[in-house]
């Protein structure tokens, strides 16, 4: 028997607040929508209504929960802050930062409290290490992914 894996689902409290907020900072798009549940086009669900629907405990269980994260990746970091800075009320748990790996990345909450992390795309970070004159080895070590990833970034197969 297989058990298959579709998408995550995250409870929120205003579906149309939610939409909007997705679709306007992330470009997400609605593939389905059943009114209290939409299907974005990143492949994850949002569903109003949760604890009734669900049959669970009524006490929301979904303000500012820090086990799980919704993570984008996107190739313009600065860009994408541009963009996050025209949305004063999103609220960060953080300001930007730079991981020892060379990744730019910042966690926010989205209107339901639901954590979620944009980091700089990986591919991106390669091609910067190798435009400074890194060799694709040391940008692999610098990275910590395997060289493999390295030289199909370099030769443009990712």
């Amino acid at each position: 028997m297989n058990v298959d894996f579709k998408m995550p689902l995250i409870a929120v409290k205003d579906i149309e607040v939610s939409k909007n907020f997705y679709k306007d900072l992330f470009g997400q798009e609605v593939v389905l929508d059943f009114g209290e549940n939409v299907t974005l086009s990143g492949g994850f669900s949002l569903q109003e209504d949760f604890a009734r629907i669900g049959r669970l405990p009524e006490e929301p269980t979904y303000d500012k929960c820090y086990n799980m994260e919704l993570y984008f990746d996107v190739d313009d970091f600065e860009g994408f802050m541009e963009k996050l800075n025209a949305f004063p009320d999103v609220e960060r748990v953080h300001p930007p930062v730079k991981y020892d790996w060379q990744q730019r990345s910042i966690k926010i909450f989205d209107p339901d409290g639901h954590l979620i992390e944009v980091g700089e795309s990986m591919p991106v970070i390669v091609r910067r290490c190798l435009s400074e004159g890194k060799t694709p080895e040391e940008t692999a070590a610098i990275i910590m992914h395997p060289l493999e990833f390295v030289l199909a970034v370099r030769d443009g197969k990712i």
